[in-house]
């Protein structure tokens, strides 16, 4: 037993073995293509694994997967019995439903033989009931039609009733009640009816008016109304003081009622629009009839062929609309205003009393204005004397931004043209007799240090001054377009000022040491300066905004990249007129130093060739002084400063110096430097005179001259080195050249001459400057 036992036993571990082996090489999962053989071999690992022990699961593993195996035997029977039974089952349902829908079909179709033979049987009850209908509808507009016209003659023969028995607050309330029902009818087509309303209401409406009018103006004069004169206190009240004032208040409150009915007989008058002009509600009626007296008077002298209608004196008709405006302003804040408050009128009275009065200004002004477009003079005048009333009427009288004054009468197309070519002309004559003027190139401030800063000569600043007064002129106008053509005229008038100052700096260009070239130079640096302040001015700020949307069409067109920049306001409206100043003075700059330096070069020609080798060392003289060749180009340096700081604005001095200093510092480095040779003793020289003597020359203008002279302070910390520090510099700018590869624990040449002071001369410089007191560093 014990044989066949161990051999049952190795039998049992070799299949294991080779399951093992088998499970080793593949995964427990079943595998990917469906291999049985592979599932079983998993099977079995899983349940029984490498123990002998468990081996007795394999009776229990052989029954559940016989239980399993029918299950699955019976569940594909069931499927395959039951699957045919469905779609029979479908297959009638189907059927029936079909059956259904056919006798659905039917139905309808009987339902609408049906409903169509009783719609046609119920048509003529149709018809009938429609003409019917019809009749009705007629009969209700109709009959609405009467009852608008008993309310009409129910309204009016209230008013008759309520005037004979003097109950105006009543009659007041019937004309209300019109006004509201002709405003109900605005919508219907009931023309004649509307028409009979309007006449009806008109009618009743003027009497009622003319009765309170009457008694409006009997209060009126009583109180010494309108002031034509200034109030005196001399003036005692009325003894019925009291009672006038309560007649005053019952009156304006009474007039107020019948606002809107006045409103709507006078709502087809026609409203002249004008450029820049709003629109705004019309006067309160109290106001209109205090209106009256003084509307007499001003027709009585400002037309016909009285003396004070003078086409030539507009400031006497503009003048008496102040003066009234003045003179009954105390009498609309103390008495008007406070009954319109109290009646709930939302109106200022100050301000309605100026929108009357100048309706009549404008009146006559749209009347004279168009008359003189052919009198340069005259027009010109008209223009000053409206400007100047808008401006008294919005500053003294407080008259309210939101409403027009005169200035759009300014901006009718033909007398908008003509008012910008008049500018044009003016200021092109004025342009050419400050240029022809005898002081046009001085200064008008040239004696008072303070005040003349910039030097501008007085053609620059009368021009400028122009310019100002233009821009007051056209700034008020209350349309933007308009601005914007007058901003055109301005940046045309500053060109054209521009090439004449060409011209003018053209004549003057063979001297350009002369007093007139300097001005000009100064006149284009300071018409640049306040173009560029008023670059930053709030007012053109908004221009340029307004250019952005509307000024392609004045301006020309802009450019995406120019409009981006006026957009977000990196720009300026005056860029391109900068930039052109800008070339000139730059070109002017550039002239003036090379007539300097030519004068300069000419002076230091002895200098240049002196003979730096050969002169003797410091320690040989007793004391330093400036090379006696240098002292024509000093004194030439000397005096061309001191009188360009003279003529020159600051600004430009800075320049001009700074420029002259760059000039001279190249001129000395290459052309005396460079040029020549030197010994111990000209290197000494040479240092003394540029530090003690040129140097100090822009001392007085900056406190470190020699920062403008980098090439020849740095060449003459060169050429002035002791001979050791000079032979090991040398060695080493030397070395870095013939060092193929860079070697970082030598010192580079850079950092060798950093160390000396040398920041501006390259290495090569310092060799060839080296190389020019190599006769003395051999000799040493």
């Amino acid at each position: 037993m014990a044989a066949p036992m161990m051999e049952h036993n190795n039998h049992s571990n070799m299949v294991l073995s080779d399951l093992k082996l088998v499970d080793s090489t593949k995964s427990d999962s079943p595998s990917e293509d469906g291999n049985p053989e592979d599932d079983i071999v998993a099977l079995v690992q899983k349940e029984i694994g490498g123990d002998l022990k468990s081996l007795k699961k394999v009776s229990g593993l052989l029954e559940k997967l016989t239980l399993e195996n029918k299950q699955l035997e019976e569940q594909v029977q069931t499927v395959s019995s039951s699957g045919p039974l469905r779609v029979s089952a479908a297959l009638r349902a189907a059927e029936e439903s079909q059956k259904k829908l056919g006798s659905l079909l039917e139905n309808e179709r009987l339902l609408s033989n049906k409903l169509q033979q009783h719609l046609q049987g119920a048509q003529v009850w149709t018809d009938s009931i429609g003409q019917v209908l019809g009749q009705l509808d007629t009969l209700e507009k109709h009959m609405k039609y009467l009852q608008c016209l008993a309310r009409i003659e129910e309204l009016s023969d209230s008013i008759q009733q309520y005037l004979m028995t003097n109950s105006v607050w009543d009659a007041v309330r019937a004309i209300d009640s019109m006004a509201s029902l002709d405003m109900d009818l605005r919508e219907s087509g009931c023309l004649h009816l509307q028409a009979f309303l309007r006449e009806t209401l008109r009618f009743w409406h003027k009497i009622l008016k003319d009765k309170l009018t009457s008694d409006f103006e009997e209060v009126l004069t009583q109180l010494h109304w309108p002031f034509i004169s200034a109030p005196t206190q001399t003036l005692s009240p009325p003894a019925n003081a009291q009672e006038l004032n309560s007649q005053l208040e019952l009156l304006v409150s009474q007039l107020l009622s019948l606002q809107t009915s006045d409103d709507l007989i006078s709502e087809n008058k026609e409203t002249s629009s004008r450029p820049g002009q709003s629109q705004t509600p019309p006067l309160s009626l109290p106001i209109q009839i205090m209106l009256l007296p003084l509307s007499k008077r001003f027709r009585y002298h400002f037309t016909g062929n009285r003396q004070t209608n003078s086409l030539s004196k507009p400031e006497w008709y503009l003048t008496q609309i102040l003066i009234w405006m003045g003179n009954n302003s105390n009498f609309m804040d103390e008495k008007v205003q406070p009954i319109l408050d109290r009646a709930g009128g939302n109106v200022n009275a100050r301000v309605e009393l100026c929108r009357g009065l100048l309706t009549l200004a404008q009146e006559k002004l749209a009347h004279d204005a168009p008359r003189l477009l052919y009198d340069d003079a005259l027009f010109c005048h008209l223009v000053d004397e409206v400007l100047q009333f808008e401006k008294e009427l919005r500053s003294t009288h407080s008259y309210p931004r939101a409403y027009p004054g005169v200035l759009h009468i300014l901006l009718e197309e033909s007398v908008f043209q003509k008012w910008l070519s008049v500018e044009r002309k003016m200021a092109v004559e004025k342009v050419d007799a400050m240029l022809s003027a005898e002081g046009a190139w001085s200064s008008q401030y040239k004696d008072i240090t303070d005040m003349d800063e910039l030097k501008a000569p007085d053609c620059a600043e009368t021009f400028m001054t122009l310019l100002l007064v233009i821009t007051e002129r056209y700034r008020s106008l209350p349309c933007q377009r308009a601005q914007l053509s007058f901003l055109a005229l301005q940046k045309e008038l500053v060109d054209d000022f521009r090439i004449r100052l060409t011209q003018v700096m053209k004549e003057e260009s063979r001297q350009p040491l002369s007093s007139r070239y300097s001005a000009i130079l100064n006149a284009a640096n300071y018409i640049s300066t306040v173009l560029s302040d008023w670059g930053d001015n709030v007012f053109f700020l908004q221009l340029q905004q307004a250019a952005v949307s509307v000024g392609e069409e004045i301006l020309g067109p802009l450019g995406a990249t120019e409009s981006g920049r006026l957009a977000s306001l990196e720009g300026s409206l005056f860029e391109e007129l900068l930039a052109l100043l800008e070339r000139l003075r730059g070109d002017m700059l550039g002239r003036l130093l090379d007539a300097v330096m030519r004068d300069v070069k000419e002076k230091a020609q002895p200098y240049c060739k002196d003979r730096w080798i050969s002169l003797p060392s410091q320690s040989d003289q007793a004391t330093m002084s400036l090379s006696s060749s240098a002292c024509p180009m000093m004194l030439c340096l000397r005096d061309h400063l001191l009188q360009l700081q003279q003529m020159l604005c600051l600004p430009l001095f800075q320049m001009f110096w700074q420029g002259l200093a760059e000039r001279l510092d190249c001129f000395i480095y290459e052309d005396l430097i460079l040029y020549n040779h030197f010994n111990e003793g000209g290197a000494a020289q040479l240092q003394y005179d540029m530090t003690r003597n040129l140097f100090p020359l822009f001392g007085h203008y900056c406190k470190r001259p020699e920062n403008f002279f980098k090439h020849v302070k740095e060449a003459c910390i060169i050429l002035t080195l002791k001979v050791g520090p000079a032979l090991l510099l040398l060695d080493v700018l030397k070395q870095s050249e013939e060092d193929s590869l860079p070697n970082h624990q030598q010192s580079s040449p850079e950092s060798a001459l950093n160390e000396l002071g040398i920041y501006k001369l390259a290495p090569s410089d310092v060799q060839i400057l080296l190389n020019l007191r190599s006769a003395w560093l051999n000799q040493s």
